[in-house]
Formats: C-alpha cells, sequence, structure tokens
C-alpha cells in the first residue's frame, strides 16, 4: 500500500471517527475531546523548538517518566512536547508531569497529511522522539520533509503485527522504519523484526525496555501501607490491576473460592481491589458486581465504617493502581488473560511483589520471559488455577516475600533504557 493510497483510507475514515468521538464522549466526559485538536486546527505557533516526545496512551506516558526525569536534569534542560493518543492518556500525561512547567502535554493529531502539516508548522520541534509501536507514516515523512530527526525508542513490534504489516502493508511499513534515525528495539527478537520490516540494520540497536525505569514515588512503600491499614487491617489483600471484560469475572470467581477456603479454615478473609483498565468502565464494573451480589465498595466512596464489611473494593480512579500495588500481598496483571497483551508486569514486580498473570503477555514477552526465568512470575489460565495460585502465595508469607524478592532484582538487573535513550537523543544532530 503506498502512501497516498493510506492517507485516502484515513480520510474516509474521518467521519465515522468523529461520530465515534462524540458518541463517546456523550457517554463518558472522559472522552469529550474538540475535534479540531485532532486535526491541528487549534494549534497555536510556539517558538521555543521544543522536544517532541510522543506515546500511545497510559502505559507509554508512564513508561517515558524516566526518560523525562533524565531530561530535565540536562544542563541545557529542553521544552518538552509530548503528544499522546488518547484521552485517558493525555489525563494520566497532565497528572504525572504536572510538576514540570517545561512540559506541555496535548493529544497527538491523527495522522491525516493535513493535519500533519499543520501541527508541524506549528510546533517545529528540534526532534521526535516516539515509543514502542508509535509508527505513523505521515507523521514520519512531514518530519523528514523539515528536516526534524527521529528516533523510536523502547521499540517493539509482535509477531503477529510483524506478519500483518508485511501481508497488508509491507512498503509503507518498510519506507516509515526506513525514516527513523536510530530504532533503539527493547530486544535483540525485536531488533531483528524490525530489520525484517526494512529498517537499516545499521540503525537499530537493543537499547532496553523502557518500564524497567519506572521510577517509584519515594513515599511507595508508606503510601501503601496506609492504604492497607484503612481497607484491610489483618486482612490478606491482592490486586488485579488492568483487568479487561471476562477477566473481572474470573477475578471474582477466584475471590469467591478464597473467601469459602478461609471461612472454612477460620482464616481472616482476603479483600480484592478490582482495577478495570479503562475508566470508562468504571461504573458498568460497579454495576455488575451489584448484579452478582458481590460485597464491594468504590475507592472514591472513601473507606469509613464500610472497610470491614466488603469482599471487593473498585478502583474507579486514574492513577490509584501504583499505590495499591505497594499494599497489595499479590498482584495479578491483567490483559494476559484475554488475548490483549498484558499490561505492564513491572509495576508490581518493582515493588517487590509476586506477580501473577495469564498466557497471553505478547506485549512484553521480554519481562515476562525474564520474571519466568526468576521464579517471579506465575502463570495461569482460568479462575481455578488463580485461585490456587493466590491460596499458595498468601497462605506462604516467605514464599511471597522471596518471590517477590526475585521479581524487584529482575528489573534492578535490567534498568538503563532510559540513560540509553537520553543518550540517543543527545546525540542526534540539531533539526533544521
Amino acid at each position: 500500500m503506498p502512501r497516498w493510497a493510506y492517507s485516502l483510507a484515513l480520510r474516509l475514515l474521518v467521519p465515522p471517527a468523529a461520530l465515534w468521538f462524540l458518541w463517546r464522549g456523550w457517554r463518558n466526559p472522559a472522552y469529550r475531546v474538540d475535534l479540531r485538536e485532532l486535526l491541528a486546527l487549534r494549534s497555536r505557533a510556539r517558538h521555543d523548538r521544543p522536544l517532541w516526545l510522543h506515546a500511545a496512551s497510559v502505559g507509554e506516558v508512564q513508561a517515558l517518566a524516566g526518560l523525562v526525569r533524565g531530561l530535565t536534569q540536562l544542563v541545557a534542560p529542553p521544552c518538552l512536547l509530548l503528544t499522546v493518543g488518547t484521552p485517558t492518556g493525555l489525563a494520566r500525561a497532565r497528572e504525572l508531569y504536572r510538576d514540570l512547567p517545561q512540559l506541555t502535554a496535548q493529544l497527538a493529531p491523527w495522522d491525516l497529511p493535513g493535519a500533519v502539516a499543520r501541527f508541524m508548522r506549528a510546533n517545529r520541534p528540534r526532534a521526535a522522539v516516539f515509543v514502542e509501536t508509535e509508527i505513523w507514516p505521515n507523521l514520519l515523512a512531514a518530519c523528514e520533509r523539515q528536516g526534524v530527526p527521529r528516533v523510536l525508542v523502547s521499540a517493539r513490534v509482535s509477531a503477529r503485527s510483524l506478519r500483518r504489516y508485511r501481508r497488508m502493508m509491507p512498503r509503507l511499513m518498510r519506507d516509515a522504519v526506513y525514516a527513523f534515525a536510530v530504532i533503539s528495539a527493547q530486544s535483540e527478537v525485536d531488533r531483528q523484526r524490525f530489520i525484517a520490516l526494512g529498517a537499516d540494520p545499521a540503525l537499530v540497536v537493543v537499547g532496553g525496555n523502557l518500564k524497567f525505569d519506572l521510577p517509584l514515588p519515594a513515599d511507595a512503600a508508606a503510601q501503601g501501607a496506609r492504604l492497607r491499614a484503612g481497607w484491610a487491617r489483618g486482612r490478606p489483600l491482592w490486586v488485579a490491576g488492568s483487568t479487561h471484560p471476562v477477566e473481572e469475572g474470573i477475578c471474582i470467581a477466584a475471590q469467591r473460592q478464597l473467601l469459602a477456603g478461609a471461612h472454612a479454615a477460620g482464616r481472616a478473609r482476603p479483600l480484592l481491589v478490582l482495577a478495570p483498565r479503562r475508566p470508562e468502565r468504571f461504573a458498568a464494573v460497579a454495576q455488575w458486581l451489584a448484579t452478582q451480589g458481590v460485597k464491594f465498595a468504590r475507592s472514591s466512596q472513601g473507606v469509613a465504617g464500610i472497610a470491614d464489611a466488603i469482599e471487593v473494593l473498585l478502583l474507579d480512579a486514574m492513577g490509584e493502581l501504583l499505590p495499591w500495588y505497594a499494599a497489595a500481598d499479590v498482584a495479578f496483571v491483567g490483559g494476559s488473560l484475554v488475548p490483549a497483551g498484558g499490561h505492564n508486569l513491572l509495576e508490581p514486580a518493582a515493588l517487590g511483589k509476586p506477580v501473577i498473570a495469564g498466557p497471553h503477555c505478547f506485549n512484553s514477552p521480554e519481562a515476562a520471559e525474564l520474571l519466568k526465568a526468576a521464579a517471579a512470575l506465575t502463570t495461569v489460565a482460568n479462575a481455578a488455577q488463580l485461585a490456587q495460585a493466590l491460596e499458595t502465595l498468601l497462605g506462604d508469607a516467605q514464599l511471597a516475600a522471596d518471590s517477590g524478592a526475585r521479581a524487584a532484582a529482575v528489573v534492578a538487573a535490567n534498568r538503563g533504557a532510559a540513560g540509553r535513550a537520553l543518550a540517543t537523543i543527545a546525540a542526534l544532530p540539531p533539526g533544521a
């Protein structure tokens, strides 16, 4: 597929995409966006030549944290422009980086020739840094036309995506990946896949996964202790983070099995902290829990008088998951019992927690394999296996502590991607 055909297809998709955003925003205020921003019709000219960082959504925004902090500590720190592909990712970026006045966050323009041209004229970035899988042909072509150096960091491509790209759009993807000055891949496997897509082998290096460099809050342990004291004093606590539809049902089935076992043995009842992946699902999951007869509370309700009576705590605000991982005895990471690819295994691992996941971890295969090799990741396929893994870990504090320590050691041993990405960016030639 040539780029003109790709652009034509995107133009045809604009009306239904606009209607979808309007409908989504009507149902969920978090998705109320100004479509003019997505078309770069509201771009105001800036003259500070920012370093432009582009991330897909929440996970990639958080993965950038170590690199962003490194950029702000340079002798001459650049102004930073962070674009994000989703409203939820943008909200997370503004929350996470609210203490950095030199960073501006906004929605990324759609990859339409006109929108891209307006965005580039207004912002005139000195360089462009794309994260993980953000390969947008028109954005990259516009950077090339304007002499803006561009790199792809923490780059990854799954085997499934590689097959799809080579079957459906080999020329388009070859030109896109060839446009990067440097591709810093997460692993050697990813490096070989980018070369197979058409990247210049001399420009593809292994730089590691930025998610290993996630900076943890200095008071993470204290935050976790406060949450535990308020909601689960004297109770085992497990967290199911970033769950998808179907996974909530599996987690509730496992929790019921745990509760039945605790009742039969006269042990303290465990508490499940459930964190759906997408904020627009909070209300629907709450309604579903009510129809299932689950004794639950929403974190926004506050703790007073209800903590001891509940079996499930539903997290219903962005940015709550990491402190709850710090509070947990065991963490299950969602998106892995369904073929969504799995979410960030390294957050609970970095906090020294034993990690459980399903078999679908193809978004971060290297992290999953490293944790498995260290006996720090338990893989389950259904509710019965999840309940069994939880019973084992919750019932043996030393086993859980040892598993968590091995998980933290894996993260510590693989840090450094942010520093390597920083060096790659510093070595770029100045933009035109």
